[in-house]
């Protein structure tokens, strides 16, 4: 079970949200609503001596484009500068940064909850009135997937560390879906890995991603193509006491955790516990083949 968040149950009651005036980081606005989102999920404020600090947030140079629009929503003086580093992952990592060092902005953007320094399992979704799906849709484009599998099914993913900011997106999605998660961390990392497949991927991008929307144009062109997935006519709908799927073995994989697959498969934990220790130890092949990319 997921840790409970004492502080998640009253973000899920509009009527308590707190209205703010107009201007720079008005939530009610659609696209100050998707920057904050995408900074709190994707961004680091961080505080120096005295009243010095600075608000950054560094993502692949693929997508700078982005940050030249947060900074065109931002009416105070910022940078996007580049760099090319080697990581963990990479040899060479091509990165771009926006920073913001006012102290008036990043004291508002800390006063709507995003805190100075750690912060993945800490941030919660606003407390004031903003637009639910322009929010989630930021968290996403910083924290989530949208796409097609390799073998064709449609989703949305997101991988948060914060028990608020994953159940928020389970309460808000089961609205626009129908489709009901159950949040727990992954024991490997303890991350929450919410995923939605098939016509509830459909159906959450469709809202997600609506036209004219600010979004990174790679996750805009993704959700694109999940709208325009249908379900082959020879797959019928999920059926109890079936036989594992090609799809479900590679959904079951990439989640790499039995407690998040669970709900998204519908079967139980401890079948999906048991499918991915013999998939992963080399015991069964994935049906239909050899394992899919993780």
């Amino acid at each position: 079970m997921a840790e409970h968040d004492h502080n998640a149950p009253a973000l899920f009651e509009v009527e308590d949200l707190v209205a703010r005036s107009s201007g720079f980081m008005d939530l009610s606005d659609p696209r100050y609503a998707y920057m904050f989102g995408f900074v709190q999920a994707d961004g680091h404020l961080a505080a120096g001596t005295g009243r010095k600090g600075r608000l950054s947030v560094e993502i692949n140079v693929r997508d700078i484009a982005i940050l030249h629009e947060f900074q065109q929503l931002t009416p105070y003086n910022s940078s996007i500068t580049e760099r090319i580093r080697s990581t963990n992952f990479a040899e060479r990592h091509h990165s771009a940064t926006w920073t913001v060092c006012a102290l008036e902005a990043r004291s508002l953007i800390n006063d709507l909850g995003v805190p100075y320094g750690r912060k993945s399992r800490r941030i919660t979704p606003p407390r004031v009135d903003f637009s639910a799906r322009d929010y989630l849709r930021g968290v996403i484009d910083a924290d989530g997937s949208v796409g097609i599998t390799s073998l064709g099914f449609p989703f949305v993913s997101l991988a948060t560390a914060s028990t608020a900011v994953g159940a928020y997106l389970c309460f808000y999605a089961k609205k626009v879906t129908g489709a009901q998660r159950y949040i727990s961390r992954n024991t490997r990392d303890g991350i929450y890995n919410i995923m939605y497949t098939m016509e509830a991927a459909v159906r959450l991008a469709e809202h997600l991603y609506y036209p004219g929307c600010l979004a990174l144009s790679r996750k805009r062109d993704a959700a694109a193509t999940v709208l325009a997935w249908e379900r082959p006519p020879g797959l019928k709908p999920r059926a109890k006491n079936r036989r594992w799927k090609p799809w479900e073995d590679e959904i079951l994989l990439r989640l790499d955790d039995a407690d998040s697959a669970a709900p998204e498969l519908d079967r139980s934990v401890a079948s999906c516990s048991v499918r991915l220790w013999r998939l992963k130890s080399g015991q069964i092949a994935p049906t239909g083949g050899t394992a899919p990319g993780q």
